[in-house]
């Protein structure tokens, strides 16, 4: 059996709850946003970087960055539609 990468693992429940977050604090519509969105932004500058300067902690660290911006603006979101 293969050795479970626990950072990626962690990666793609945070996303998961993002998008569930946004669909639960607001409504289906802003999860599924979140979910393909983040999709659109996360997949091409992982590949660009790791295409480019194969660094793998960049990468993660870009990452990381992205989806927690993603959570700041869909809390501000939420607390400025309420």
């Amino acid at each position: 059996m293969p050795k479970i990468h626990f950072e990626p693992l962690l990666f793609c429940l945070a996303w998961a709850v993002l998008a569930v977050a946004g669909a639960v604090f607001y409504n289906i519509w802003a999860g599924v946003l979140l979910s393909f969105g983040l999709l659109l932004v996360l997949m091409p500058a992982s590949a660009l970087i790791l295409t480019r300067m194969e660094d793998f902690k960049f990468e993660r660290q870009v990452r990381w960055g992205i989806l927690i911006l993603a959570g700041l603006a869909l809390a501000v979101w939420i607390k400025t539609r309420s």
